[in-house]
């Protein structure tokens, strides 16, 4: 488990106490692949990582890792050892990453209401910035 324990709060600073949930939500899991991670682990449970590289389509290993450490770091992910020999670690949503589930459900409804599938890549909203 990380430094900081998942019933606990997340230590956060903000200059403006209104918008300050919004903010640190979205950079929590305003990360490009963080949110997708988060589905996957709610819709298929644990995962090993290979497993979990499987159903995060067109990520790296490399950016799968930094992505599950970021998580894990924030308390939204654990990470357990199942196995010595062969070594192997499975992922899952700790009770706050569990408690994503409605922004993610709202994500996915808003993007199905109002995406439309790009012409090609370079007219595509996810190649910007």
């Amino acid at each position: 488990m990380s430094e900081h324990d998942s019933s606990e709060g997340l230590p956060v600073w903000c200059a403006g106490d209104e918008w300050c949930p919004i903010t640190t939500t979205a950079t929590l899991i305003g990360k490009k692949w963080h949110p997708v991670i988060v589905h996957r682990l709610l819709e298929g449970g644990p995962l090993g990582f290979n497993a979990l590289k499987e159903e995060v389509d067109g990520i790296s290993s490399k950016v799968l890792s930094d992505s599950l450490s970021d998580m894990e770091e924030a308390s939204l992910v654990e990470r357990e050892i199942v196995s010595e020999k062969p070594f192997r670690v499975e992922y899952s949503l700790t009770e706050r990453g569990r408690d994503l589930r409605p922004v993610i459900e709202a994500m996915r409804e808003w993007g199905t209401t109002h995406l439309v599938p790009a012409e090609d890549r370079e007219a595509s909203v996810t190649n910007r910035g």
